[in-house]
């Protein structure tokens, strides 16, 4: 099942990307596995998964170990400061810095263990109360900040667009995101690309793609529903 489910994403990224005249290779699929057992990982990474995501610290240090080490790890869920330092040296990016304060315990700990990480930061570009990120008013400074500390380099953008039904309603905000980024770059900050847009989730990343998202997370549409109790 994992294995077809993968090769129809691959083939819904690759038709968006035909529409937006965009190659596929600018598209990066991120697994997501929060709440999934290791053998599904397992079947994802036979079927050519290499990036995985996960939503919460404790995942990633149990699945870290168990899983080939040429798996990049992203961190999308929101980190809290106190559960960095146990993923600073595991995660090849972290998508979710939404403040000052938490990008600068990140730097900390990358300099602690003689590491260096690449990050988002993450925008709440529709306004969501029950979200986390920078509004989009405060991304380009959060961004400039970020920028001079050691150790973190900001490689672009992250949003998670509301929950609709219809995904076209959330093309407007991926547009914002990408508008924004487009801004931010042109600001030509040190220690600043803007290569990477974290945009689109199982329901929406076609149009998150036609938008121009470089990386999609998609959990459901490989795994299949989750089970939360």
């Amino acid at each position: 099942m994992i294995n077809e489910n993968l090769m129809q994403v691959r083939k819904n990224i690759e038709a968006a990307c035909q529409k937006a005249g965009r190659n596929p290779e600018e598209v990066t699929l991120i697994a997501v596995s929060k709440t999934k057992p290791v053998p599904m990982l397992e079947e994802a990474y036979q079927a050519g998964s290499r990036d995985f995501g996960e939503n919460k610290v404790q995942e990633i240090m149990d699945k870290y170990p168990v899983l080939p080490d040429d798996i990049r790890w992203h961190m999308i869920g929101h980190l809290q400061r106190n559960k960095v330092k146990y993923i600073v040296d595991k995660v090849s990016l972290v998508h979710s810095v939404d403040s000052l304060r938490l990008a600068e315990e990140i730097s900390r700990q990358a300099e602690k263990k003689q590491t260096e990480l690449d990050i988002l930061v993450e925008v709440n570009i529709a306004q969501e109360e029950s979200k986390f990120g920078t509004s989009r008013a405060e991304a380009a400074q959060l961004v400039e900040e970020i920028a001079k500390l050691p150790c973190i380099h900001v490689k672009g953008l992250m949003t998670i667009a509301p929950f609709v039904e219809h995904p076209e309603e959330n093309r407007k905000y991926f547009r914002q995101i990408k508008e924004l980024s487009v801004d931010i770059e042109k600001k030509n900050i040190d220690n600043v690309s803007m290569s990477v847009l974290s945009m689109g989730m199982t329901n929406d990343y076609m149009v998150a793609v036609e938008e121009g998202a470089t990386m999609v997370r998609v959990g459901t549409g490989i795994f299949g529903e989750r089970n939360y109790n």
